[in-house]
């Protein structure tokens, strides 16, 4: 199990879009427990395959309190969303340290397959269907700051470009 680099916002390569996986073999079990090591250690709820520079359609989320209910979900769709919208405060591993509200869905509905290729079904709300729609928005290249304003993400982007200019300097330094 190896722990993964995480892409930083803006890093063009978030905005790649995933392809579907069709291959259900010992590489993609690995991918998912060395990104399942990355999520825990991070720590955070929930990742998505485009965050480590892996373009292909695959999530890993842990919303427990334990946090040792890992859900996998490979090639998901939302099957249904609920009318109902909610604010949750959204952050990112992608985007260190900065949290703000999205509205999305309060509930969901979504298809997906396991690690071994197995379709399945999965209603969700509250967190746990926010941390599916943000990890779905990673799959087509969209970062949860797309959905601020224009002024937000480009402090953000100001912000998040410092921190690495300043990470940079004291490696070399």
């Amino acid at each position: 199990m190896s722990l993964l680099t995480i892409l930083r916002y803006p890093d063009v390569r978030l905005h790649k879009r995933a392809k579907s996986i069709t291959a259900f073999d010992e590489r993609l079990a690995i991918l998912i427990s060395d990104m399942a090591a990355t999520m825990y250690e991070a720590p955070g709820v929930g990742l998505a395959a485009t965050q480590v520079d892996v373009h292909e359609q695959l999530i890993v989320i842990d919303v427990s309190e334990t946090r040792d209910q890992l859900l996998t979900l490979i090639n998901p769709e939302i099957i249904w969303a609920s009318p109902e919208r909610q604010i949750y405060d959204e952050g990112c591993l992608s985007v260190p340290g900065i949290f703000d509200g999205v509205e999305r869905a309060a509930q969901v509905h979504v298809r997906a397959q396991d690690a071994t290729g197995k379709s399945y079904e999965l209603k969700a709300e509250g967190l746990l269907a926010v941390c599916i729609q943000h990890e779905m928005d990673h799959l087509i290249g969209k970062v949860f700051v797309e959905y601020l304003s224009p002024l937000k993400r480009n402090r953000i982007k100001s912000k998040l470009l410092k921190e690495e200019r300043e990470l940079k300097k004291e490696r070399q330094g």
